[in-house]
């Protein structure tokens, strides 16, 4: 008689986290902020309004890491942890919202949800807006 195989039990647990169904208002304020850095007014004024028209779509996170040149922040951040409770607590995350040039990515806001992610499973999907820059 043949098992069937089990999902590591990290990858199930990375399904267990709860998304939105839609980005928070708050998060695209966030973004705004966060590209104001990098970029100036009018293309973070076009990259935000992409941001919005833009699907939903779902991503690994280890993939949404690479792609932007960063390291999952430690389980111990922070912000890692507020979103752990968020989890704890069955509240649902809200997607992350990315942007790219068509060469490299950047987490315009959600590094510390995909940091999450990442810890739980790093192959763990994460809903994400891409849009371009």
């Amino acid at each position: 008689m043949a098992k069937e195989k089990a999902d590591p039990p990290d990858a199930q647990e990375a399904e267990k986290i709860k998304w939105r169904d839609d980005v928070a208002a708050h998060d695209y304020a966030a973004a705004e902020a966060y590209l104001s850095l990098k970029l100036d007014s009018d293309a973070v004024g076009k990259a935000v309004k992409r941001l919005r028209k833009v699907p939903i779509t779902r991503r690994r996170a280890n993939d949404i890491l690479r792609a932007a040149g960063l390291s999952p922040a430690p389980l111990d951040d922070p912000g890692v942890m507020k979103d752990l409770i968020k989890v704890i607590e069955g509240t649902r995350l809200s997607p992350v919202l990315v942007v790219s040039d068509g060469v490299s990515a950047d987490i315009a806001d959600g590094y510390h949800r995909v940091s999450l992610v990442y810890r739980i499973d790093p192959y763990g999907e994460v809903p994400l807006k891409l849009a371009g820059a």
